[in-house]
């Protein structure tokens, strides 16, 4: 199975890709400038980064240009969670700063959480957030802070997520790549 990470320049896209790696997934690190046709892919990680996409049309390389016909399953953390709201209509804010531990709630297992605690400590690295997920999301998870922790399509098998499932501190990390991974082999 082939999941590359779409590198968006952040801190942590190697531990995407070593996690990957560690559940026996082929993985590679690649410029998010790679167009699709490039990724031979069963799946997608789209890492996180430093750009703030809050009040911007800046695209996220050229993933604009693909993600609206990717047919395999997308997980996009930190900026890729805030692009995949921006890009399909839902609203990006700076809010309140969450770095370092932040108490996680699950409000739908849908997937990526199912069989994990409803109440998880994640680690979190940002200053914007998804306050408003597109129109037809479903909302997997919230912070005290960050109303759309966690968010997913309704008609693809696109999710979101905020926080950092790759870093060793997030509880049950490993489980929603495997749960990812899971979704890639259908």
């Amino acid at each position: 199975m082939n999941v590359p990470v779409i590198d968006n320049g952040g801190q942590w896209t190697h531990r995407e890709w070593r996690v990957l790696r560690d559940l026996g997934a082929e993985s590679r690190i690649v410029p998010n400038t790679t167009p699709l046709e490039e990724l031979n892919a069963d799946g997608i990680v789209l890492s996180g980064g430093a750009l703030s996409l809050e009040g911007s049309t800046a695209p996220l390389g050229r993933v604009d240009e693909w993600i609206d016909r990717v047919g395999v399953p997308v997980l996009a953390i930190c900026v890729g969670h805030q692009f995949l709201g921006r890009h399909f209509g839902g609203r990006l804010a700076h809010g309140a700063p969450e770095f370092g531990s932040v108490e996680l709630t699950v409000d739908q297992p849908d997937g990526l959480f199912e069989g994990l605690p409803s109440r998880l400590n994640v680690w979190a690295s940002h200053n914007d957030h998804v306050v408003q997920a597109p129109p037809g999301w479903t909302v997997l998870a919230h912070s005290a802070a960050c109303p759309v922790e966690a968010m997913r399509s309704p008609d693809r098998p696109l999710w979101g997520v905020q926080f950092h499932p790759e870093v060793a501190h997030t509880e049950g990390g490993r489980e929603i790549f495997r749960r990812f991974l899971d979704t890639c082999r259908r």
